[in-house]
C-alpha cells in the first residue's frame, strides 16, 4: 500500500507496533506509579509520633488523596484521547516524582497534603489512561496476558507500594526518608520507559474536553447492580488503609512498619491474585463469591478489634482482598460490556468516582467517629455497614450473566 493510501493514523501505528518490550515498559510504569500512591500507610504511626497528630489528621491524608483521583479522572480522563498516551502518562509520572521529593522533604504537615494532593492527581491521570495503554501494548496473541497485566499492575502496585515502604523502613535508615527517595528512583526509570511504550493516537488538541461522569442508558441497570460492590470494596479498602496502621499501633502495640505493610498488603495482593486466578468464572458467581468473602471478612474484622487478635486481622485482610478484587472486576467488565464503545470511559469514569468516593468518605467519617467511639468503636460501626451492603450486592447478583 503506498503513502498516498495510508492515512496518517495507520503511518503512526506501522511506526510503533505493538512490541513484548513495550508491554512490559507500560506494565512496569503503571506499577511504580501506583506503587508511589501508597507508600505513607504503613508510615503513619511514625507521622503520628513525628508530627503528634491522631487518627483524624490520618484519615484526611488518606482522603484527600481519593480527592486528588477524582478531580485528575473528571478533569484530563478524555486527555489522552487528545494529547496522546504517553504525554498523560509522562504527566502523571512527573507528579509522582513531585509527591516523593514533598515526603522525602516532609518538614510540616502542608507538605504531606500536598504530597498527597499530586499523588491523587497521578493516580487518576494513570487510572483514566495506563489500563488502556497496556492494552494498546499487547502485541498479536497477547490481548488476555495483557488485560492480565494491567488488573496486576492497579491493584498489585498498591499492594506492593505499602509493603516495600514498610520493608524500607524497618531495615533501612531514615524510615520517613528512604521508602520515598527508592520510589523516586524507580520512577525516573519509568519515565525512560515510556520512551519505548506504544502510543497509537494522533495528537488532535482541537478534540480536546473534560470527561463528566455519567451513566449511559443502556448500561444503567447493571451499573445499579455493580454499585454496591464498589461502594463496599473500596470502603474496605479505606478503612484498612487508613485505620488499620493505627489500630495495630495504638491497640495491638505493634510499631514494625514492616508487620503493618505486609498486613495491609495482604488486601492488595489477594485483590490482585483473586482477579488473576478467577477471572474465567461466570459474573454472577464472582460477585456472588466476593459479596461473601467481603461478609466474612467484616465479622473477622469485628472479631479481631474485640479480642486484639492480629492473626485474625491477617485472615480479615486477605478476606477483604478477594471480595474486593472479585466484585469490582466484575463489575467493571459488565459495565464495559453492556455500555456503547464511544461511551465507556463516560461509565468507567462514573464506576471509579464512586469507588473512590467510597474510599475516601467512610475513611473520613471512622477517623472523626475515632475521636468518640475510639478506633475499635468506629471500625466496627463501618465494618458492619460493609456487611450490610455486600448484602444488598447479593440481592442484585441475579442481573449478572450466570456464565
Amino acid at each position: 500500500m503506498s503513502d498516498k493510501t495510508v492515512s496518517p493514523n495507520e503511518r503512526q501505528l506501522e511506526r510503533s507496533a505493538a512490541t513484548g518490550w513495550g508491554l512490559a515498559a507500560s506494565a512496569y510504569v503503571f506499577t511504580v506509579v501506583m506503587m508511589g500512591t501508597t507508600l505513607p500507610t504503613p508510615l503513619y504511626p511514625q507521622y503520628e509520633a513525628a508530627f503528634g497528630f491522631g487518627s483524624t489528621q490520618t484519615t484526611i491524608l488518606f482522603a484527600i488523596y481519593a480527592a486528588g483521583v477524582i478531580a485528575a479522572l473528571v478533569l484530563f480522563g478524555r486527555f489522552s484521547d487528545a494529547l496522546g498516551r504517553r504525554p498523560m502518562l509522562a504527566a502523571g509520572v512527573v507528579l509522582s516524582v513531585a509527591s516523593a521529593v514533598l515526603f522525602m522533604i516532609g518538614s510540616h504537615m502542608g507538605l504531606l497534603y500536598t504530597g498527597r494532593i499530586l499523588s491523587g492527581l497521578a493516580a487518576g491521570i494513570f487510572t483514566a489512561t495506563a489500563t488502556v495503554t497496556v492494552l494498546e501494548n499487547a502485541p498479536a496473541g497477547r490481548d488476555r496476558l495483557a488485560g492480565s497485566l494491567a488488573t496486576a499492575a492497579n491493584m498489585g502496585g498498591l499492594g506492593l507500594g505499602i509493603l516495600m515502604s514498610g520493608l524500607a523502613a524497618r531495615f533501612l535508615p531514615g524510615p520517613l526518608f528512604t521508602p520515598f527517595l527508592i520510589n523516586a528512583i524507580t520512577l525516573v526509570i519509568a519515565g525512560l520507559a515510556l520512551l519505548i511504550v506504544r502510543d497509537r493516537v494522533v495528537p488532535s488538541p482541537a478534540s480536546l474536553r473534560l470527561q463528566l461522569p455519567g451513566i449511559p442508558p443502556e448500561s444503567r441497570r447493571i451499573f445499579a447492580a455493580a454499585t454496591p460492590g464498589a461502594l463496599a470494596g473500596f470502603t474496605v479498602c479505606g478503612l484498612y488503609s487508613a485505620i488499620a496502621p493505627n489500630f495495630m499501633g495504638q491497640t495491638l502495640q505493634i510499631e514494625s512498619a514492616a508487620l503493618i505493610g505486609t498486613v495491609v498488603f495482604l488486601l492488595f495482593g489477594s485483590s490482585a491474585a483473586a482477579q488473576l486466578m478467577f477471572r474465567d468464572l461466570a459474573d454472577r458467581t464472582l460477585i456472588i463469591v466476593g459479596s461473601l468473602a467481603m461478609i466474612l471478612s467484616m465479622a473477622a474484622l469485628i472479631t479481631a478489634l474485640s479480642v486484639a487478635l492480629l492473626s485474625l486481622l491477617v485472615v480479615s485482610s486477605v478476606l477483604a482482598g478477594i471480595g474486593q478484587g472479585l466484585v469490582f472486576m466484575t463489575g467493571m467488565r459488565a459495565i464495559t460490556a453492556a455500555t456503547l464503545p464511544e461511551r465507556r470511559t463516560e461509565a468507567t469514569t462514573s464506576y471509579f468516582v464512586v469507588a473512590y468516593l467510597s474510599m475516601s468518605v467512610p475513611a473520613i467519617g471512622a477517623g472523626l467517629l475515632a475521636s468518640i467511639a475510639g478506633l475499635a468503636g468506629a471500625t466496627t460501626v463501618f465494618a458492619v455497614g460493609v456487611a450490610a451492603v455486600c448484602v444488598v450486592g447479593l440481592v442484585a447478583a441475579r442481573r449478572f450473566a450466570a456464565r
